[in-house]
């Protein structure tokens, strides 16, 4: 049945957030605020917790689930075949696509094999020493440069190493860390955008650039969720060609992974004009604060629209999706 068609009132709607990722807080405000947007709607929503529920008991307590999970398990396509296995339609993308856009250093793989510009990396082996994985870095990608998790989202235990001696206090730290793999990457210095894409009546939509300029060294973890501490424009004031070009990408990155019904993808355009693509989010923020609300209302959806456009995805889905 298409989007347009597909009655919400008679659903029970379990919107799922919080699980025991890093970003289990980011989460629950998105469940939170969508839950909320839910119930303006007239509709039949309860939140629920991955971390505290049985996944097998699901079927009789909802019909369907809107995803609001951020970080493993949430986001990396294992909460999605739970979800397979036990009969329950849910929103956004599939296992497969889910994993491919969670896991960056495959994700930059899949990219580099298209052609599609993103910042070149190595990732921070444990199984060689800390001397090596400099000695790599300084011969193939220089400094300053970026470190962040390979699965994970929201900047967290993120940074920009602007040397060696940083470099090599950031990847002992990360030895340490509750995220199990870690990746080093050229850092780009320039404007942050995303461009947002929702499916919209059975149709996905391409959603304005949203630029943003941190006040401090990066758009870090405090100045996503601070808006004092940063300087953003929805539509971006960036030149219409460059744009343009980040839109065209989203949706190539979109058809890249398979991803399904919403998707967010980051770029960041330096000062000579470059537009690379540094990650996506197929499961993202749904906070009426969050980029994703923001691109959504330059477009002219309010934000209950946009969460029942998000919940409509999940009956637009093929019969089988990998």
């Amino acid at each position: 049945m298409s989007a347009k068609l597909r009655d919400l009132t008679d659903l029970r709607i379990g919107v799922l957030c919080g699980g025991d990722s890093p970003e289990r807080a980011g989460s629950l405000a998105s469940g939170d605020h969508a839950h909320r947007a839910l119930l303006s709607l007239g509709l039949n929503s309860e939140l629920l917790d991955p971390a505290s529920i049985r996944m097998d008991l699901l079927p009789d307590r909802i019909d369907v689930a809107l995803l609001a999970l951020h970080g493993p398990g949430g986001e990396d396509g294992k909460i999605q075949g739970s979800l397979e296995t036990v009969g329950i339609p849910y929103t956004g993308s599939g296992v497969l696509a889910s994993a491919l856009g969670m896991h960056k250093p495959t994700f930059k793989g899949l990219l580099t094999q298209e052609r599609i510009d993103t910042p070149r990396w190595v990732m921070v082996d444990p199984k060689i020493s800390v001397e090596s994985t400099l000695s790599m870095v300084r011969h193939t990608l220089g400094f300053p440069v970026f470190v962040k998790p390979a699965s994970g989202g929201g900047s967290l235990a993120a940074g920009i190493a602007k040397d060696e001696h940083a470099l090599r206090a950031m990847i002992e730290a990360a030895q340490a860390d509750q995220y199990a793999e870690f990746m080093v990457e050229e850092y780009v210095q320039g404007i942050a955008c995303t461009v947002g894409l929702v499916e919209v009546e059975g149709r996905v939509r391409t959603l304005p650039v949203h630029d943003v300029e941190p006040k401090g060294d990066f758009y870090d973890y405090a100045s996503k969720h601070d808006a004092s501490l940063r300087t953003e424009h929805c539509p971006s004031i960036l030149p219409a060609p460059t744009t343009d070009t980040m839109k065209y990408l989203a949706d190539r990155v979109l058809r890249l992974i398979g991803a399904h019904g919403v998707l967010r993808v980051d770029f960041m355009v330096g000062a000579s004009g470059r537009v690379t693509v540094l990650e996506c989010n197929t499961v993202p923020g749904l906070s009426e604060l969050g980029n994703l609300a923001t691109m959504a209302a330059a477009g002219g959806i309010p934000y209950p629209t946009l969460v029942q456009h998000v919940l409509q995805t999940a009956y637009t889905k093929p019969a089988y999706v990998p």
